[in-house]
């Protein structure tokens, strides 16, 4: 498999950071779920939210490599016969998803630097506080950073099921190219 994208396929850089992306967000947000119920005294009420800001902080490196990516490799031809009304609106879709991804990282960084600390990955490095605090931020950040994460899985979910759709109804490569697979389906 090809590193780099060709007018037909996916490469194997677009492959991985998809994928990657995918299983870093549905975790993250069974994470921050799982976060809104530990009490004071559970022994992961301080580790969860260290794990998520750091994941979080990895997961917009991430994006924004994706994006530079995209910009430096051509994106493949859409394989099925959907009109072109469709093929918009999967790329608004797309659009959307990178706008909310985008914004959930910053309502998170806002929510995480309310106090003037940084952000530590990991041990490995510290994203600093850069912005002055406001009363309340840390509030009104997280209530932006959970509406907008529920808005991005209900989006997210409706992508997987027109991926799902591309395969078993169309029975096109739409999926299957995401996958790294290039055969072709029984008709």
């Amino acid at each position: 498999m090809q590193l780099r994208n060709t007018p037909q396929h996916y490469g194997a850089i677009s492959i991985v950071i998809h994928w990657a992306m995918a299983v870093l967000i549905v975790g993250l947000f069974i994470l921050g779920l799982y976060m809104t119920e530990l009490d004071y005294y559970d022994p992961w009420y301080k580790r969860a939210p260290d794990i998520h800001r750091s994941l979080g902080i990895i997961m917009l490196i991430l994006l924004l490599f994706r994006l530079a990516w995209r910009q430096l490799n051509p994106k493949p031809a859409p394989v099925d016969n959907d009109p072109e009304h469709l093929h918009k609106l999967a790329e608004w879709v797309h659009g959307l998803l990178y706008l909310l991804l985008f914004a959930i990282a910053l309502s998170g960084y806002l929510i995480s630097t309310a106090d003037g600390r940084g952000i530590d990955v990991f041990n490995w490095f510290t994203v600093p506080a850069l912005f002055p605090s406001f009363e309340n931020m840390e509030d009104l950040a997280g209530e932006v950073h959970f509406i907008l994460a529920i808005t991005l899985i209900a989006l997210v979910s409706l992508h997987a099921v027109a991926a799902l759709k591309h395969h078993f109804i169309d029975r096109d490569l739409t999926l299957m190219r995401m996958l790294g697979t290039h055969r072709s389906l029984d008709r």
